[in-house]
């Protein structure tokens, strides 16, 4: 199985969530072997995509490099991982990408615009060789080694709308674009008017996310999913393991997991070799299995 990149140039301009500002993202094909790179224009810098270099996960994911970031990568790193994209270029005139709907649906429409190109160099792919897990009280994020990619979520939250919420997701593009991509970030009303007051969420509404307040869905057209918070957690924890660079072979499990826990869970996986294994999917047919369908 080869490596993937798009095959032509697309762009798309939205507004970025915490600034409101209209953000001008162009994606660009890469060749093999470069990985995921992200290029802020405006100040001339590029970042490359790894987990040292996630420097703030308190509100989304957040890339940064010398001073220079970029904000809420996870939602367009999940519909790359999800298309088994490698290689790219991802270049922003802001230090925001644009939220679109609050999914990554959007960005998975941009995708099958420039479509994919397969390159001339084998796939390679993170084999976890035993389990991590990262603990914060009754919080937890785990990874154990399965020959399939899968992903199972628990969330627990104190509003009757939400309650507890469990979904399993076994990896496929198909299920992915079905089942997980079109479920949006979700809020609290009060929380977001505390962010506003201290100058964040100017972007938000309810085009781009859920919002709650202590008895509904304010959103006039409700839920795309009665599951759609877990969901959500899903598509962002796929985001936030994009981050290693390589699509991973294994099990992910959590319980109320966030993006700080994901970036521990792999700094931890990283700390070791003798975690995992990078494999070549040269004649591995049963790994390559896993990614067929993507």
């Amino acid at each position: 199985m080869r490596q993937r990149s798009i095959a032509k140039r697309v762009e798309v301009t939205g507004i970025g969530l915490h600034k409101g500002e209209a953000v001008k993202m162009i994606l660009e094909p890469l060749e093999s072997d470069l990985g995921i790179i992200f290029y802020r224009s405006d100040k001339a810098i590029s970042i490359e995509l790894k987990p040292e270099n996630i420097i703030d996960t308190k509100l989304a994911t957040v890339l940064g490099k010398d001073g220079v970031t970029i904000s809420t990568i996870e939602h367009l790193l999940s519909a790359l991982y999800s298309y088994g994209i490698d290689n790219i270029r991802v270049i922003l005139d802001s230090d925001e990408m644009p939220v679109l709907d609050g999914s990554s649906i959007g960005f998975c429409m941009l995708l099958n615009e420039a479509g994919l190109k397969e390159l001339d160099t084998f796939k390679k792919v993170l084999v976890l060789k035993k389990g991590i897990e990262v603990k914060d009280g009754g919080k937890f994020v785990k990874l154990s080694p399965s020959k399939n990619l899968e992903f199972d979520f628990k969330i627990d939250f104190n509003h009757h709308l939400i309650k507890t919420q469990h979904f399993n997701f076994k990896f496929s593009k198909s299920f992915y674009i079905e089942e997980i991509a079109r479920a949006r970030t979700f809020g609290f009303l009060k929380d977001v008017e505390y962010l506003r007051s201290i100058g964040l969420a100017k972007g938000g509404s309810l085009d781009n996310a859920i919002v709650l307040d202590e008895s509904k869905v304010l959103n006039p057209d409700g839920l795309r999913f009665e599951n759609e918070f877990v969901r959500h957690k899903i598509l962002d924890a796929i985001g936030d393991l994009a981050v290693l660079n390589y699509p991973i072979i294994a099990k992910y499990s959590a319980f109320a997991g966030s993006h700080y826990l994901n970036n521990q869970l792999t700094l931890k996986l990283l700390s070791d070799k003798q975690n995992y294994e990078v494999v070549q999917l040269e004649s591995n047919l049963e790994l390559e299995r896993v990614y067929a369908e993507s």
